[in-house]
């Protein structure tokens, strides 16, 4: 069976961009058209992973082939940040997935006393901000599984992920990370010999996963940007005043891609030093 993971609808809230985050949304995505392009694209499954909500949940929920997951923004004892893609949840985790997010120990014991599966996202991404190498020894000690395939992350920042996964034994996920309909169902994880949602999360949780589809890069970014801002403006029409901004759409993207590319690389190239063994992701698991 297929499922993309990581999936966005305009439950996910409003984008973090300074100057835009009291106008443009993160996603125009609505829940029930991301279902059927989901479906259209040879998925199996679809969930959605919505930033600290799961509104999408209501015209979803009667599909016998959807389950509920959350994206998680947490802040770490270190002073960093990250998104967690927490899977298979109740609607009830949803209150204390939020209550917890900001005290990460806390989480974590909460999602392993309920044996939910969660995973660290676009790890060697620097667009939840500056890392520590005491982040990646919390990753490899403490989350089961990494994202090792991001449609919008750069293919040298999920080889990195793939190499850091495999290396501490964590269990591999994929997903388009789609904030627009074109990238859905592009990137997926597949786990073969399963029927139902909850066989399909049960394989994953075994590591079972085998993740596919396509990496991102600078021009798929640039659309995915133009996409949200003519949403934007059909939303809120006033801002057309705005969009002779977007001409610097692409510059900026370039700009992007070359710091991204920097970040993977130091994080990449400085993780693959560390020989340390970490507990297997099924020891995790069944703490």
């Amino acid at each position: 069976m297929k499922c993309d993971l990581h999936v966005h609808t305009h439950h996910s809230g409003m984008c973090t961009v300074p100057v835009l985050k009291r106008i443009c949304r993160e996603s125009y995505n609505d829940p029930l058209e991301v279902y059927e392009t989901l479906k259209r694209r040879g998925m199996d499954l679809v969930t959605v992973t919505d930033h600290d909500s799961i509104d999408a949940v209501e015209p979803l929920r009667h599909h016998d082939d959807f389950f509920l997951s959350e994206e998680v923004s947490c802040s770490t004892e270190h002073g960093t940040h990250l998104h967690m893609g927490v899977y298979g949840i109740e609607e009830r985790d949803h209150a204390q997935l939020q209550l917890r997010r900001d005290d990460l120990p806390r989480l974590i014991a909460y999602l392993n006393e309920k044996r939910l599966l969660f995973s660290i996202n676009h790890v060697f991404s620097s667009l939840t901000g500056p890392r520590t190498e005491a982040d990646f020894e919390g990753f490899s000690r403490n989350f089961p599984a990494v994202e090792t395939r991001n449609g919008q992350m750069l293919e040298l920042a999920n080889r990195h992920a793939a190499a850091f996964a495999e290396r501490t034994g964590r269990i591999a996920m994929a997903g388009s990370d789609a904030h627009t309909l074109a990238s859905l169902g592009r990137t997926y994880t597949t786990i073969a010999g399963v029927r139902t949602a909850a066989e399909f999360l049960e394989g994953l949780k075994q590591g079972r996963s085998v993740v596919a589809g396509q990496s991102g890069d600078a021009l798929k970014l640039t659309q995915a940007v133009w996409a949200i801002g003519a949403s934007m403006v059909r939303e809120k029409p006033w801002t057309a005043i705005l969009t002779p901004l977007m001409v610097f759409v692409p510059p900026i993207m370039i700009v992007n891609f070359l710091m991204e590319l920097s970040f993977a690389a130091k994080w990449g190239n400085r993780m693959a030093g560390s020989a340390k063994t970490p507990v297997s992701a099924e020891a995790l698991l069944l703490r």
